[in-house]
């Protein structure tokens, strides 16, 4: 066979021989194959793949994948991934993380690995609560949210992981959920983006927090209540009788009506990914008042943390040959007298 002739993979060629171990129902088993297949579409590598995943129950990903894994510590997986990302380019990093493990004990790891812009794939799959550990209220659980921990419900005001992704620099910014069929094309986009791609994705704790999202992810209306966006269309909702427009009086997105159609009489803005300013107003749009806005939010390209890392390394070598002997010398030395055997030298 030419070396040069493509391999065609199948979801069976990246499904690991470990038993998937969720529990029944679980959203994690629709984000697993959403992913598995995404990896067929893209015609990916095993060999040049890693998944990176932290604690949690999403963090038993990298098992379930037929390629390189590394389930680390909480918390402590964008660490890991920094390395293996400067370590060898060339692979394709997928970073697993919940809103547990990437919001809390993880914040200040994933806020460094998003304002670096390492090129890679942060899937934060957020189900509003610690499934892992039994149930409790998590950064991201609404207000009232009632758990072991928060019996009377919870009164802490919830983390936005998009938000966050934002302040933290983010050069692009997605949103999906579990059984979405748009999934896989939310993932495309995130992996054609030369940078850190940040996917929150919404995922259903069948246990602990089960059907929280059907306020906007039921089918029945779910036309109603998601606004799924694409770049340099407009932003229609409910079978587009409805739009979303900017009010210049007051700087602040509103829902308008759209009377046959007409979108641009209404004053529906056009979806521009390189529109940070919008981009924040949309990930913190209140719901129910607003549609839940989904797809790809923000995407605007920078250089990588790791191109200029690595850029700068091969400059600094640049001319000069490794020598650990010269390296030992350089500096202060001296000459300790020794015994009969001949001096000791030191540095």
């Amino acid at each position: 066979m030419n070396d040069m002739t493509p391999i065609t993979r199948t979801i069976k060629d990246w499904e690991s021989d470990q038993e998937v171990r969720w529990c029944p129902g679980c959203g994690d088993y629709a984000i697993l194959k959403a992913v598995q297949r995404t990896m067929v579409d893209l015609g990916s590598d095993p060999a040049k793949t890693v998944f990176v995943s932290g604690i949690g129950c999403s963090s038993r990903f990298p098992y379930y994948m037929a390629s390189y894994g590394f389930h680390t510590i909480h918390g402590r997986a964008p660490a890991v991934a920094t390395g293996i990302k400067l370590a060898n380019r060339e692979l394709d990093i997928w970073l697993v993380t919940g809103d547990g493990d990437g919001m809390s004990i993880g914040g200040n790891h994933t806020f460094h690995f998003i304002r670096r812009n390492i090129n890679s794939q942060i899937m934060l799959f957020n189900n509003e609560i610690y499934g892992l550990t039994k149930g409790q209220y998590s950064p991201t659980s609404r207000e009232g949210t009632p758990s072991p921990s928060t019996p009377l419900g919870s009164v802490d005001h919830p983390a936005l992981p998009c938000a966050f992704a934002l302040g933290a620099g983010a050069r692009f910014v997605a949103r999906g959920f579990d059984v979405s069929k748009e999934l896989s094309g939310v993932l495309k986009a995130a992996h054609a983006h030369q940078g850190a791609a940040f996917v929150e994705i919404f995922q259903n704790c069948i246990v602990y927090n089960k059907d929280r999202f059907e306020d906007f992810a039921a089918p029945k209306g779910a036309e109603d209540r998601q606004l799924w966006l694409q770049n340099g269309e407009p932003m229609l909702f409910a079978k587009g009788t409805k739009g979303i427009t900017l009010d210049h009086a007051t700087l602040r997105l509103k829902v308008v009506d759209v009377v046959d159609g007409d979108w641009q009489a209404a004053g529906v803005i056009v979806h521009d990914v390189t529109n940070r300013s919008i981009a924040h107003m949309l990930v913190e749009l209140p719901f129910g008042a607003f549609p839940m806005a989904l797809g790809v939010i923000y995407d605007d390209p920078a250089p990588t943390y790791e191109s200029a890392m690595l850029g700068q390394d091969e400059k600094a070598r640049a001319g000069k040959s490794a020598d650990l002997g010269k390296l030992l010398a350089k500096g202060q030395t001296w000459t300790v007298a020794g015994d009969d055997q001949g001096p000791l030298s030191g540095v």
